[in-house]
């Protein structure tokens, strides 16, 4: 009888180490999102993009070069 619950015993913790090394896995804390930023809308094309990566002039926002020389020249 005493093997019996020792083994009761030993299958039990196990069981628990097991689980306890998954719980350490899952409370990795997920990466840290980049910071928020701003977007604008082209002028020309209505694209959204952030306002770091777009282009400005004369108080207006472009995606690109090309689209800030065809709003100067049709207007």
């Amino acid at each position: 009888m005493a093997k019996i619950l020792l083994l009761i015993a030993v299958t039990v913790l196990v069981v628990w180490l097991f689980r306890s090394m998954g719980r350490k896995s899952d409370a990795i804390p997920p990466p840290k999102a980049k910071g928020v930023e701003d977007m604008v809308r082209c002028q020309r094309c209505g694209v959204h993009l952030p306002r770091s990566e777009a282009i400005m002039s004369g108080g207006r926002f472009y995606c690109s070069e090309q689209h800030r020389l065809q709003d100067k020249s049709g207007r």
